[in-house]
């Protein structure tokens, strides 16, 4: 999911340097988006296994 929000931050800029600004805007909207989908779940993940007990061996 990061590549693909690093993959359409690329894509904006590209874009951006042809001239095209709407379709740039929305590009880097979605990388944002994506990015920050990624952030949260990387935060849920990383409480979940401070707060799970390692299991008995």
């Amino acid at each position: 999911m990061l590549s693909l929000s690093f993959l359409l931050l690329i894509l904006a800029i590209l874009v951006a340097v042809l001239g095209f600004t709407g379709i740039a805007v929305l590009t880097v909207e979605l990388a944002t988006i994506l990015f920050i989908v990624f952030i949260v779940l990387f935060l849920i993940t990383l409480l979940v296994g401070l707060v799970k007990k390692p299991p008995k061996v």
